[in-house]
């Protein structure tokens, strides 16, 4: 276990040999935070280590010593998950943390600042061009001048019952989910033997967006950590339409990444998968639904919003050394011609080389 610079403090900054030792008493500190989302889970640095390459490490706070004896067990009140995002076409980054919609510190807020410390300090050490903590609500801490604000978390609360929840949606809704039910559509649940027709579908849409695709590794790594996650497939005569993965966490169910085929758009297949989706967290008790960030007013946010979705803050915090945060934004202009050839290019050749890329892309 190395230290970060603060030696006087209860801070010990676990690197990749120690997390596997320290796995436990990391869960333990998630679960007695009592945050109800799947992503804020530790375990996600091990999925996204071997999934995408991201060199992980934890910043804890300690309540014991230490080094304490072989009767002792290490308790962690606060711990701050990071991954350190490195590529030879857009350097290096340290993000809490990559892929998921949230970051940040979790546990007792007390240490939050003497964990922010740490973390700049080990951004420094290892000469990245930011740190990046993906928070909801901004953290004051002087070391985070920067913030991004222009995103926001799209979620839903959720009524006790299915029949509640289709009293709530609009005629517009209700007649597009009867459409895809009318034509024939159904939805299959599954986990690993429903990967190859979610990845296959995944691949198509971002081919169309213009944005390079995650490895399908991601996704089994994801089915693999977590026993709550599971997949939805939209079919029409066993063809897949749609499908998305979803996380079943303590309270909140999270959508992160789901897809549809846009020539078959006219089927509402989108519209019935997340129908679906809506009434599989209902069926499990789920209080909330988190359709995922988006911009505001943008086709994803009207979408999300024609569901009852309700708009929640995301301050991305950021502690620069080079360049600025903006660089690997989307809307950067200097990506528009590399997004208009990637839509051009054939599926095959996405599935190959966007892992390659998207890695190196917090």
């Amino acid at each position: 276990m190395s230290q970060v610079p603060r030696q006087d403090s209860n801070i010990r900054l676990l690197t990749p040999d120690d997390l596997p030792a320290a796995e436990a008493a990391l869960e333990a500190c998630y679960k007695a935070s009592g945050t109800p989302f799947l992503s804020r889970h530790p375990r996600w640095l091990r999925v996204l280590n071997e999934a995408m390459g991201h060199r992980p490490f934890c910043l804890v706070a300690c309540q014991r010593p230490a080094n304490p004896g072989p009767s002792e067990t290490q308790i962690y009140p606060t711990i701050l998950p990071l991954a350190q995002v490195k590529s030879p076409l857009f350097g290096s980054r340290l993000v809490s943390l990559p892929y998921v919609n949230y970051g940040g510190a979790i546990g007792e807020s007390e240490n939050v600042p003497l964990l922010i410390d740490g973390a700049v300090s080990l951004a420094e050490t290892l000469g990245v061009r930011y740190l990046e903590l993906r928070h909801e609500h901004p953290v004051e801490h002087p070391a985070l001048p920067q913030v991004v604000t222009d995103k926001v978390h799209m979620r839903l609360l959720l009524p006790d019952t299915v029949e509640a929840l289709w009293k709530s949606l609009s005629p517009k809704v209700r007649n597009q989910i009867r459409k895809s039910e009318k034509l024939g559509l159904v939805v299959e649940w599954g986990r690993e033997e429903c990967l190859t027709d979610f990845y296959r579908v995944f691949c198509h849409n971002m081919r169309d967006l213009g944005t390079p695709v995650f490895p399908r590794k991601l996704f089994a790594g994801i089915l693999r950590a977590f026993p709550e996650a599971e997949i939805a497939v939209v079919r029409l005569k066993h063809r897949a339409l749609a499908a998305g993965i979803v996380l079943h966490g303590p309270g909140v169910t999270e959508v992160p990444s789901a897809s549809s085929l846009r020539k078959w758009n006219w089927t509402c297949a989108n519209m019935g998968l997340y129908w679906a989706m809506l009434q599989r967290s209902v069926e499990r008790g789920q209080k909330e639904f988190d359709f995922g960030r988006s911009s505001v007013e943008s086709s994803t946010y009207r979408f999300k919003k024609q569901w009852g979705a309700q708009p929640h803050p995301a301050h991305w915090q950021y502690h620069v050394f080079q360049g600025t945060v903006r660089d690997l934004r989307p809307d950067n202009p200097r990506f528009r011609l590399a997004t208009a050839v990637w839509r051009r290019l054939p599926v095959w050749l996405t599935r190959c080389l966007g892992p390659w890329i998207v890695k190196g892309i917090p």
